[in-house]
């Protein structure tokens, strides 16, 4: 059974869901075009990084004006924008249509995180921040792993048309957020919640620099290691479908991981659970790429536990890092560093072909060191025993 948390939240943990279909779908959508409609590669990789590039840094910004204005969407008219218009991108025809598609979806995809996460936290106290970011962000692994399911499930039954059907998931969870979720429209500078209704301290930009450096160094291990593990794979002999079965075993382990990631970070320390997190990564894929058979596979799966298990408890820091700016904390973390984590990944790809496979998931034990290193020495004195951020 999952442990208590407000119904809020679980319902927010939803929408996380289903917000995050859209993305990992897209992918199995623009395959099609290329096969069907003769898209070069190049013009299907444009509509990728323009929808990611859109999220991922307006996702800041939109953050701020929540924080500072009060100003955002309906969290379900986000959804809805962003499955609506993914679901155009089949039959929209036009290149220059499906284009202006994508980036739309995208923004309906940034307009949803940082208001949500923001809201979430402010349904979270000192001493379950971990645990309750953690419910929020596993919905949003859950509809990365879910994406190309639903969309390749659609596709293979109507072809492009059956981009139709992707408006649903929104359309549904549209509904339910508009009758179930908390006015998300305050602003997130408000001083509910705080003791004596006293203003919140000034963030720490200092730690928060730090922090944004640990968590886009973590992003390209995350993206890269989703990215070239099932290549890596087949090149080992498993067959395509056992080792995109290993590779989403491992986002599976990911999901256990941010749970208990989350939890433990409540209890023994934000920074503790995170350097131990990130060491016990380092050293669960160098040993995955050392061995063979079930005991590499074994160690993929404590890699994916422990790289995901810091993610929710880095969200937390920056929440009462910037306790006066949750939104803003919130498209930071979620946003900006995801995109840099992102634009890593050609680096890696790069690298692959010039060492191979090999070399290059070896090289992402650099960057996670790196991180590990950061994180160290974050000056932040981790929530435990009362103790709470630095001044």
């Amino acid at each position: 059974m999952l442990p208590r948390a407000p119904r809020t939240v679980w319902v927010l943990s939803g929408g996380h869901l289903v917000a995050d279909l859209y993305g990992p779908a897209l992918p199995a959508i623009i395959a099609l075009l290329v096969l069907q409609e003769g898209y070069t590669y190049l013009a299907a990789g444009l509509l990728i990084t323009a929808y990611n590039s859109v999220s991922s840094f307006t996702q800041p910004v939109i953050g701020w004006a929540h924080d500072r204005r009060g100003i955002g969407l309906p969290l379900g008219f986000s959804i809805l924008i962003s499955g609506i218009f993914i679901s155009l991108v089949g039959v929209a025809g036009s290149y220059p249509v499906i284009l202006l598609c994508c980036a739309v979806a995208a923004l309906g995809h940034a307009a949803f995180h940082p208001v949500a996460l923001a809201t979430t936290g402010r349904l979270s106290e000192d001493t379950n921040r971990g645990r309750i970011l953690s419910y929020f962000v596993v919905g949003g692994n859950l509809g990365f792993a879910l994406g190309p399911v639903v969309a390749g499930a659609a596709l293979d039954l109507f072809g492009l048309t059956g981009t139709l059907l992707l408006a649903i998931p929104a359309m549904v969870m549209a509904l339910l957020l508009y009758f179930l979720q908390p006015s998300a429209t305050a602003p997130a500078r408000s001083t509910a919640g705080r003791p004596g209704g006293e203003s919140a301290p000034s963030t720490d930009w200092r730690a928060m620099v730090i922090l944004l450096s640990a968590s886009s160094l973590r992003a390209v291990v995350i993206f890269g290691s989703v990215a070239f593990l099932p290549a890596y794979l087949v090149g080992l002999g498993y067959d395509l479908l056992m080792a995109n079965m290993i590779a989403t075993a491992m986002l599976a382990a990911g999901v256990a991981g941010q749970m208990v990631g989350g939890a433990l970070s409540d209890r023994h320390g934000r920074k503790e659970v995170i350097v131990a997190g990130m060491a016990l990564a380092i050293v669960a894929l160098a040993a995955f790429l050392a061995t063979t058979g079930w005991v590499s596979l074994l160690f993929l799966l404590v890699f994916g536990f422990a790289l995901w298990s810091s993610f929710s408890v880095t969200l937390a820091i920056a929440h009462e890092l910037m306790p006066g700016e949750l939104g803003l904390s919130s498209g930071l973390l979620l946003g900006f560093s995801m995109g840099l984590g992102g634009l890593g990944v050609a680096a890696i790809g790069s690298l692959a072909d010039t060492i191979g496979l090999a070399g290059a998931l070896s090289s992402l034990i650099l960057p996670l060191a790196a991180a590990t290193v950061l994180m160290a020495v974050l000056p932040y004195r981790g929530r435990k025993a009362g103790t709470g951020p630095s001044p």
